[in-house]
């Protein structure tokens, strides 16, 4: 696939999942060594004839081992002994004393369930494989004029695009790149890269860029036909990240992989010495013939052998992200997958994700003595040089109270605390009190109204100007109406702790806390502070896990300290998705609960498949030593084995979990269209 990495390319040889081709394969010999297996018994116990039963037997053996053969040289050659290398011990075993219909069920059997796991996660890829074909191979790049009045139109391979050219979108055609209307106006339907459901209305962008005039590769275009400025090259697209890091899900095995892979490490060559203890102290310490002593230590490894538990979670892993990359939730590997699943404390960012993270200017308050015009030309002067985004919304609102124009330069920003700038040869100071204090500045001449505006939940903006205080900017964020449900949803899902963190001050962040419904709201924080308390919520307990939710840009830090990190509105933004665990593509908190839900589900699953798995091996151990000949071990052993993966077949309903109710209990609020507002 062009410009992408493909899932087989970035799926482990270990498992050979390169496509649903190998899949197909597996399911045919295992069919075959089947269909073998049952003609050997009925010309060997049925119609008495042994030697075309053997003949049959080892027909088996080839169907039935061929893919074993392969996997086993494969993982010995690489050092590790894992559970195929068992079954072919066992397999050979009982053909050299000539127990060949228990050699061969065995290797049927086995190879049975190894094909059913292929064939789960090859139905399970073509979900992934299915985004990356989304985006068409050729565009409509203008060529020959200045603008798009002048020139013409032609078809260009989307390898080809560099950054800045301008592409037609023709009504009802899937958009060819990333980029940002310039010219038309349409609905996009965007579900394919950030889940959501209704279209997405586009129009030209007018300043920066927006959701309302991005758009991005493989969606598709409603009526109006659009031009494209491109911003991204084709493999630096939004939808080619996603595949290639959906497609590596197995890069970032989950907490019970990474045990099960060190657990067959020491667990496999463990066995095969037990084995052998077995057959020594059966055959010179007990006087047994060499024949039963040998029979019981291959009956023994058969019993001890634990192919279930190779076969309990990659298919359940990609399942659960690949249900989850189609709702618009980007999940970066079973790590993040099982984790999530896992966690009880979840922290979150107030501004934009709580909130909508586009603040309105609602208080201008001028300090006595001092004409309004003043605060408000100063600001505008500071703000105008900034690239912060309340500076942008409070330029905006202060702008078209003011007609005088002052000159700011030497522009500081001040991390977490505010901005310096020298305005017609003075210093001025606009920031929170911390600022202030830092430089010990009292605050007395605008105390009162601090404290008001604080208590009524604004975020403020301290001016002070050539050693003299201005005024006052209070700024609110307008909080999420459906972050209430979406905390209600995740408390059902089992979070005990949810947590708001903020730079704002406390009583802010406590104003924003009661109205969302949080457990606590911590205010006044800077990013290292953020970070501690993050690390205190999981607080070093193994068994407690933390999730922190932040837009993925200045929370990184945060969201690295967290067992996972998620990060909001990712679909826009190259940081978010390389810096979280879990990504929600679309600008949509409704999202997180059913992505924990998902999680939950897939963890649950896999707990299932271990136990069995786990108990059936004890099981078996222990009636073997008491008397049961290999053919019932045999079949209850693969039986098990057959149980697990059709557990984990389930899970192919999982590309089916809750299809249309990811919102179930949250009522979706598209993001406000807010006015400049000065008060």
């Amino acid at each position: 696939m062009y410009a992408y990495i493909t899932y087989g390319e970035a799926m482990s040889a270990e498992h050979d999942h390169d496509s649903g081709h190998s899949a197909r394969w597996e399911i045919g010999f295992a069919i075959a060594s089947g269909v073998t297996y049952t003609a050997g018994m009925i010309a060997e116990y049925a119609l008495g004839l042994s030697g075309v039963g053997t003949a049959l037997f080892l027909a088996t053996y080839f169907f039935g081992g061929f893919f074993t053969i392969r996997s086993a040289i494969r993982s010995t050659l690489a050092g590790k002994f894992e559970v195929d290398f068992l079954m072919l011990v066992a397999a050979i075993g009982a053909a050299s004393i000539g127990r060949f219909a228990e050699g061969a069920v065995l290797l049927f059997l086995f190879s049975l369930g190894h094909a059913l796991e292929e064939f789960a996660l090859a139905r399970a890829s073509k979900s992934i494989e299915a985004l990356a074909g989304l985006a068409p191979r050729t565009a409509l790049v203008h060529v020959g004029g200045p603008s798009t009045t002048a020139g013409e139109f032609v078809d260009r391979q989307v390898d080809d695009l560099t950054v800045g050219d301008l592409v037609l979108i023709r009504p009802n055609a899937r958009v060819s790149a990333d980029g940002v209307v310039i010219d038309g106006r349409s609905a996009i339907d965007q579900s394919a890269v950030t889940g959501e459901s209704m279209p997405v209305e586009k129009e030209p962008a007018t300043g920066r860029a927006g959701a309302e005039n991005t758009v991005f590769a493989g969606t598709v275009n409603g009526s109006g036909a659009l031009v494209v400025r491109v911003t991204a090259l084709a493999k630096d697209s939004t939808l080619s990240r996603v595949v290639e890091l959906v497609a590596s899900t197995d890069q970032a095995k989950s907490p019970t992989q990474r045990f099960l892979d060190r657990f067959q490490r020491i667990y496999v060559p463990a066995v095969i010495a037990f084995v052998i203890g077995v057959f020594v102290v059966g055959y010179v310490a007990l006087g047994k013939p060499f024949d039963d002593a040998f029979y019981l230590a291959m009956a023994v490894l058969v019993a001890a052998s634990p192919c279930a538990l190779a076969l309990a979670t990659p298919s359940a892993v990609l399942a659960g992200v690949a249900r989850a990359a189609r709702a618009g939730v980007l999940v970066k590997g079973g790590a993040p997958l099982e984790t999530l699943g896992r966690v009880t404390s979840i922290a979150f960012d107030k501004t934009g994700t709580l909130t909508w993270g586009e603040p309105r200017v609602t208080d201008t308050v001028a300090a006595p003595g001092s004409p309004l015009d003043d605060l408000l030309a100063t600001t505008l002067a500071v703000e105008r040089l900034s690239d912060h985004p309340l500076a942008a919304a409070v330029a905006d609102a202060v702008a078209a109270r003011t007609s005088t124009v002052l000159s700011a330069t030497d522009l500081q920003s001040v991390t977490g605390r505010g901005v310096r700038a020298v305005v017609e040869g003075e210093a001025v100071e606009i920031g929170n009190e911390r600022l202030f204090t830092d430089i010990g500045v009292a605050l007395d001449p605008v105390a009162a109204d601090v404290e008001r505006l604080q208590a009524a939940g604004r975020t403020l903006m301290i001016v002070r100007r050539g050693g003299r205080f201005l005024g006052v900017i209070g700024v609110m964020d307008t909080p999420r109406r459906e972050a209430g449900q979406v905390l209600d949803r995740l408390r059902e899902s089992g979070m005990t702790d949810i947590v708001m963190i903020s730079g704002d001050h406390q009583q802010v962040a406590e104003a924003v806390g009661r109205e969302v419904g949080v457990d606590r709201a911590l205010g006044g924080l800077l990013p290292e502070d953020k970070v501690s308390h993050v690390r205190e919520l999981s607080g070093g307990d193994r068994a407690r896990r933390c999730a922190m939710v932040g837009d993925g840009v200045n929370d990184a830090p945060a969201m690295a300290q967290a067992d996972v990190g998620i990060a909001m509105g990712a679909a826009g933004s190259a940081v978010a998705l390389e810096t979280a665990d879990v990504a929600l593509m679309s600008d949509d908190l409704g999202r997180l609960p059913f992505a924990v839900r998902l999680s939950r589900r897939t963890s649950r699953i896999i707990r299932q498949n271990l136990i069995a798995a786990l108990g059936i091996v004890v099981f078996l151990v222990i009636v073997t030593f008491l008397g049961m000949p290999m053919g019932p071990v045999v079949f209850i052993h693969e039986g098990s084995t057959l149980i697990v993966v059709a557990n984990a077949l389930r899970l192919l309903r999982l590309l089916r979990f809750e299809v249309g109710r990811e919102h179930e209990g949250v009522e979706h609020e598209a993001r406000p269209v807010h006015e400049p507002v000065a008060a």
